[in-house]
C-alpha cells in the first residue's frame, strides 16, 4: 500500500518526505515505534537526523524521494 508524501494519520511512515516532523516531540508520541525502541535509541536516532537535516546530508542522501507522490514502504493492507 502506497504511502502519499502527505500522509496525515501520523503513523510513523507518514513523514518520510517530510523527516523534520520526526524532530517534534508531539509527532513521536503518535508512533508506537519509540517505545519498543527505548528513549536512548529515541535520542541518538532524533539527534543524527537532526544534524543530517542541518547539514544537508538527508537532502543528499534522499533527493530521489523529492519528487515522489507516494512511496512503497512495505505496508500491507489485509481485508479478512
Amino acid at each position: 500500500m502506497p504511502v502519499p508524501w502527505d500522509c496525515a494519520d501520523g503513523l510513523f511512515e507518514a513523514y518520510w518526505r517530510r523527516p523534520a516532523a520526526y524532530l517534534e516531540d508531539r509527532v513521536r508520541r503518535a508512533m508506537s515505534v519509540w517505545t519498543r525502541v527505548g528513549p536512548e535509541a529515541e535520542q541518538r536516532a532524533v539527534r543524527s537526523l537532526s544534524d543530517d537535516l542541518d547539514s544537508g546530508r538527508w537532502a543528499e542522501r534522499n533527493s530521489d524521494l523529492a519528487d515522489l507522490d507516494a512511496a512503497d514502504l512495505g505496508l500491507r493492507l489485509l481485508i479478512a
